[in-house]
């Protein structure tokens, strides 16, 4: 049996893998772009496959398209959203602009595993092409964008899910630490008194805030611009086939996908990818703080802050012995630094569109589909490694707010601030404590005391 296959396309001839269910179209770009030996994320081959199912079933309904093809593609298709045939999909990220090699691709195997469905071979063309029928009413132009806003809905899910239980696990924190006092930072330097719990409140609040930013940006993406085709004017396409396309992805995928008030707009504008990382670059430059934070709050532990706990999950050095590092938080940055990355890509490919047409769209896509996938788990991993065994030093906690000048600032409202400056002055040429020196001038009674220096007093407004 031959280990070849020759198909033909507007180029000419070219032999093909006779095993491969990809053709002529997609062996030319395996052939130009032999750059990095990375693939499209395989949410962006599912989502194809569901345009082109949506798309068949819409033209078969108009009678546009045989039935018994429309059902030859949509079981092929159907193979490839359950993954059957994965290892077809061999274009390169850095492909042709708009994506039409990959696209190519898609509509390849899928041409090629319906011709054997209708009992054919690989390669015959005349039973299904990839061009007329696989592709009919459709163009790169508007399946790839839509198929960009298809797979990075789905993985934004994930990300907002586990963004939602990292805020709650803050949550749990906040109203354990609620009454462990601690000396405020500000500047690096000894500060006016805090709790623990409101300190971790400011983070509870700080990722609920990008969880509600990211479920914004997530709703962006469910305006498709399916049934533009080349340049958004709907050419080749029946008058009702993008309502009904829509209408069977929205049915399929499970997800109130409409279709997008201007088809141009929505061929030529990235905005929406743009917002959803715009959001995960804002939420990892915010994560990355978190992260650096609880890295302060945790070093030493016998010369460093030690004012927290952090589960120990390995071992943290190769020679010295006992050493513990905060490895899940350094695991966290580094994921961070890369989004960051990924998002100066999608910056500047967005920008990159011409007239109807942004032709950085695989590279937008690939960078942004990476992005998602590795921020869904690592927010889960740091939930669950790190923060919720994270436990307070009360005795170190207790030792660092009695020493602290700073409390002084709670006497303002009773002797002021220059008597106040004084006693903290006294404290720290001294080493007392403030209460101590309070207590030798006699500035407060003992009921005062107690109000004034209690958690309630020093920590809300208004509380002495």
């Amino acid at each position: 049996m031959s280990e070849t296959r020759t198909e033909k396309d507007s180029l000419g001839s070219l032999e093909v893998p006779a095993a491969a269910y990809y053709g002529v179209q997609t062996a030319r770009a395996v052939a130009n772009f032999p750059i990095s030996g990375e693939r499209l994320h395989p949410e962006m081959v599912r989502a194809v496959a569901h345009i082109k199912i949506a798309a068949a079933k819409a033209n078969a309904e108009l009678g546009a398209l045989e039935a018994k093809k429309a059902d030859a593609i949509v079981r092929a298709a159907e193979e490839i959203v359950a993954g059957k045939h994965d290892a077809q999909f061999v274009v390169d990220a850095y492909q042709a602009g708009a994506g039409t090699s990959f696209h190519m691709n898609v509509n390849e195997v899928i041409a090629n595993r319906a011709a054997e469905l209708l009992g054919g071979k690989r390669g015959d063309l005349k039973l299904v092409s990839p061009n007329d029928d696989v592709n009919m009413a459709q163009s790169t132009n508007d399946v790839i964008p839509t198929a960009m806003r298809l797979a990075s809905y789905a993985l934004a899910g994930p990300v907002i899910d586990e963004a939602a239980a990292l805020g709650r696990s803050f949550a749990a924190k906040a109203r354990e630490f609620d009454h462990v006092l601690k000396s405020g930072r500000t500047h690096l330097q000894d500060a006016v008194p805090i709790t623990l719990g409101q300190e971790f409140s400011g983070y509870q609040v700080s990722v609920e805030g990008w969880v509600e930013s990211l479920t914004r940006s997530r709703a962006g993406l469910l305006a498709l611009g399916l049934g533009g085709n080349a340049a958004g004017t709907g050419i080749n396409a029946h008058p009702r086939y993008r309502e009904r396309a829509v209408a069977h992805l929205a049915a399929m995928m499970k997800a109130p996908f409409t279709p997008a008030p201007n088809l141009f707009e929505a061929m030529q504008s990235m905005a929406p990818f743009v917002r959803l990382s715009n959001d995960l670059r804002g939420f990892s430059l915010d994560l990355t703080r978190i992260a650096n934070d609880l890295r302060l709050l945790a070093s030493g532990p016998t010369t460093g802050f030690n004012e927290i706990g952090l589960p120990a999950v390995q071992p943290g050095s190769s020679i010295m012995p006992g050493k513990v590092n905060p490895v899940i938080l350094e695991m966290t940055n580094m994921v961070c630094y890369q989004v960051l990355g990924y998002d100066a890509t999608i910056a500047y490919a967005a920008q990159a569109g011409q007239l109807e047409l942004n032709v950085m769209m695989p590279v937008i896509a690939h960078n942004l589909l990476r992005a998602l996938q590795i921020f869904a788990p690592t927010l889960r991993v740091l939930r669950e490694k790190c923060v919720d065994g994270i436990t307070a030093n009360e005795e170190v906690l207790r030792r660092y707010f009695d020493h602290s000048i700073s409390v002084a600032t709670a006497l303002n409202p009773t002797i002021g601030y220059l008597a106040a400056a004084e006693v903290a002055k006294e404290a720290a040429r001294t080493g007392k404590t403030v209460v101590e020196i309070v207590r030798e001038r006699k500035l407060l009674t003992e009921e005062q005391i107690a109000k004034v220096f209690s958690p309630q007093g020093m920590t809300h407004p208004g509380g002495a």
